[in-house]
């Protein structure tokens, strides 16, 4: 079966973090994602847009006036 919801190791595997910096990310809201029956799940689409933001984010952030 192919799907986009990934587990809390694959997103942290995906992100190239531990896994307890992701349920850390998670938990904070910093990330995004929900819990199915107190398990993490992720989107990957989620997952690669919050990715397309903070990419913005760290452009605009190193710009100068």
């Amino acid at each position: 079966m192919n799907t986009d919801v990934m587990t809390i190791r694959e997103v942290a595997e995906y992100l190239k973090l531990t896994e307890k910096t992701a349920y850390r990310l998670a938990a904070d809201g910093a990330i995004p994602g929900f819990k199915v029956g107190g398990a993490w799940r992720f989107r990957k689409g989620d997952i690669d847009d919050w990715i397309e933001a903070r990419k913005l984010q760290s452009r605009k952030a190193g710009r100068t006036i």
